[in-house]
């Protein structure tokens, strides 16, 4: 490693680059950090070239284009020799091999956010950056703290850092870069601060490992107790005792391992490197790999410590915790037995703060013990907490909702949608932008607004004998009025007309699970369509040959496979072609309705169907609505369930628009009771039941 100390991988002096910076959580994090120590220099996203990053209270970071742009921009003695990478995984390997390309003379470390970024990548990217004496952080990790020099990158720490670290002793290392903060704020109870906080990321390959990371802890003089968060998988741990057993390592380390409970139930963390891969890669096996280490059992709550020659022997090693609220009682054992000086004086006693309290009247028949009472809410909360209750009542967004609405407000002289006067949007806007505004609180892009409206101009009809409009028409002939016909409407359709856009949401988020989109409709993606679609393809076929060998039901894919447009070699829906056309006009792409086209061939040359199936309309529609909803998505600003329910409800407002045209014209063209079937035309499926002697005929 380039590093010989903790410190080297971060200072106060360093000048640090945030690659991808325009992105939602580097922005933010970003910002965040400028605040806590303003060594930020700059960043670059594509296309973005010429913006900047304002930090209240900092000058403005500049974002560039690429990393080229930064250097022609900025003088060499203000060029990065520490980078972060925020990029999607598949632009990862081309980050960092521009890094090193433009840097390769002043990059230190190199610190990898991303996660899900494979093996093989990461590999590659350990063997460039060793050769030109880079470190690595990560993939995976949330960053990195140094307490003392009051400076982060990542998002260790959150938006206030100097809320739970504060400067000591203690540090600490984990693959979970949240389980980080958290371990701060424990310590702070037994009277210890942070020297540094690191996260090493849990993806399946960790470039630096525990190991290394306790061999800087070693030569850091600020640092004379290390915590280390733990999970199942991985050899690391394994390599990180072998070190301390031949070195005979001179600093305490409180350990604590995850996992256990999960390993009993066959299950695993979230994390993609915590997958158990043989018997040493378990949580159980690192647990007794510590244990041998320590010699001793672990710290037990209950056990009255004295210090004998033998605990401080096994304590110059450290200690195993089985819980990590434990960890505070277990930290403040080694400083008493091995005399190391707490930082400061214990101020947050690790003690239940319940910030809201609400038993609902059935306070009066629980045991006294088990009443809480309401505790303080902690700044920066409780400003928060007021702001947020001034602008939505006490309640939280769970609520009654008789007289209240997030859609709609009206405060006497001017309705609102979304907080958005109503005279504004017809003045400048369409319907159908205000539509989507309405429906998913957020106003479109104009070419998203354009594909909204010819999904619904493509729902106003499929004709005249279709059930919805069979409905309207019914209504008008039995003499109801027009909203009666509108609801008649309505009530004709289903899950099987008009509910299959809301069911290929459903199945395209299942297909899309887990993979990094960033825009649906950019042409650049670089998604390798063509393997998920082989994918499906073959677990779609293995399911239906299962299923048709048991003679049982098999679910199809949802919107392929119009029965009007079946027999050509290639089948479109005209319909849908429409907004094939619109896309390649503007020069855009959506991933959703693309995967579908490729799924019709792919079955085809698997033997699925004889000929490519078409695209129905209905999976035009729901690949619009996902790809228009997909970054509110993907940022949690809105449900699945309600993007399934506007897939639904693109379809039922285009037709019953088109319906009510059905209802005026049979009103006026047609006669009463002309759509009731004649007797002599019905059939009689059933025999006659003769009840004066109780027989059929």
């Amino acid at each position: 490693m380039k590093a010989k100390t903790l410190s080297d991988l971060l200072k106060a002096t360093d000048r640090v680059a945030v690659s991808n910076i325009t992105g939602r959580e580097a922005r933010s994090v970003t910002v965040a950090s400028q605040k806590y120590c303003p060594n930020i220099v700059g960043g670059w996203a594509l296309g973005k070239d010429g913006l900047q990053i304002e930090v209240p209270g900092c000058d403005p970071i500049p974002v560039f284009s690429d990393t080229e742009a930064l250097t022609k921009t900025l003088p060499r003695k203000q060029w990065p020799n520490k980078v972060i990478i925020y990029s999607p995984p598949q632009a990862v390997y081309a980050e960092a091999k521009e890094i090193v390309e433009h840097f390769k003379d002043t990059i230190e470390t190199i610190f990898i956010i991303t996660e899900h970024v494979s093996v093989e990548v990461m590999a590659k990217i350990k063997q460039m950056c060793s050769q030109a004496n880079i470190d690595v952080i990560g993939g995976n990790s949330l960053g990195m703290i140094n307490v003392h020099d009051k400076v982060r990158v990542g998002a260790v720490g959150s938006e206030r850092p100097e809320e739970v670290f504060r400067p000591g002793s203690a540090a600490l290392i984990s693959n979970s870069g949240n389980m980080v903060n958290t371990m701060a704020g424990y310590l702070l109870s037994a009277g210890l601060g942070c020297s540094y906080g690191i996260s090493t990321g849990k993806d399946l390959l960790i470039l630096t490992s525990l190991k290394e990371l306790l061999e800087l802890a070693r030569e850091d003089e600020l640092t004379q107790l290390i915590v280390t968060y733990c999970e199942p998988g991985g050899i690391y741990e394994k390599e990180a005792v072998e070190m301390l057993r031949q070195t005979k390592y001179p600093k305490p380390i409180v350990a604590y391992v995850t996992g256990e409970i999960l390993e009993k139930l066959d299950l695993s963390l979230g994390h993609a490197g915590a997958v158990v891969e043989g018997p040493e890669t378990t949580a159980s096996a690192k647990m007794q790999l510590f244990d041998d280490y320590f010699q001793i059992p672990p710290f037990d709550p209950e056990l009255k410590y004295e210090k004998t020659p033998e605990l401080v022997k096994a304590l110059r090693r450290g200690i195993r915790i089985t819980t990590l609220h434990h960890l505070p009682a277990a930290a403040a054992l080694i400083c008493n037995v091995l005399d190391i000086e707490r930082n400061f004086r214990p101020d947050k006693p690790l003690t239940l703060n319940p910030w809201f309290v609400d038993y609902k009247g059935f306070g009066k028949y629980l045991p006294s013990q088990l009443l809480l009472h309401r505790g303080k809410v902690p700044e920066p909360y409780r400003s928060q907490f007021k702001a947020f209750t001034h602008l939505m009542g006490a309640n939280p967004p769970r609520r009654n909702m008789r007289n209240a609405s997030h859609a709609s407000s009206n405060d006497g002289s001017v309705p609102r949608i979304y907080g958005r006067s109503l005279e504004e949007e017809m003045t400048s806007g369409s319907f159908v932008q205000s539509l989507i505004l309405a429906w998913t609180g957020e106003s479109p892009r104009d070419f998203e607004a354009e594909l909204m409206e010819k999904c619904l101009i493509a729902s106003l009809t499929n004709g005249p004998g279709t059930i919805s409009a069979q409905g309207a028409k019914l209504s008008s002939s039995a003499g109801n009025a027009p909203n009666t016909a509108m609801i008649a409407t309505l009530a004709c359709m289903g899950d099987v007309h008009g509910g299959n856009g809301r069911r290929a949401v459903e199945y395209l988020l299942r297909v899309f699970r887990g993979v990094a989109i960033v825009d649906p409709y950019n042409p650049n993606h670089k998604l390798d369509l063509q393997k998920i679609v082989i994918k499906e393809a073959k677990s779609f076929n293995k399911k239906r040959t299962a299923a048709k060998k048991a003679g049982t039901a098999y679910d199809r894919i949802p919107c392929l496979g119009h029965p009007i447009f079946r027999d050509q070699p290639v089948n479109f829906d005209p319909r849908e072609q429409v907004i094939v056309s619109y896309l390649k006009e503007k020069g855009l792409c959506n991933i959703f309705l693309d995967f579908y086209h490729l799924l019709a061939h792919q079955l085809k040359r698997d033997g699925v169907s004889q000929n490519v199936w078409a695209v129905n309309l209905d999976g035009a529609i729901a690949s619009v609505v996902l790809g228009n909803c997909w970054k509110a998505l993907e940022e949690k600003r809105i449900t699945v369930r309600r993007v399934c329910d506007i897939a639904f409800m693109v379809f039922a407002l285009g037709r019953v628009a088109g319906s009510a045209g059905e209802y005026l014209d049979h009103q006026d063209s047609g006669t009463p009771m002309d759509m009731r079937i004649p007797v002599a035309e019905c059939l009689t499926l059933s025999r006659s039941f003769d009840h004066r002697n109780g027989q059929t005929s």
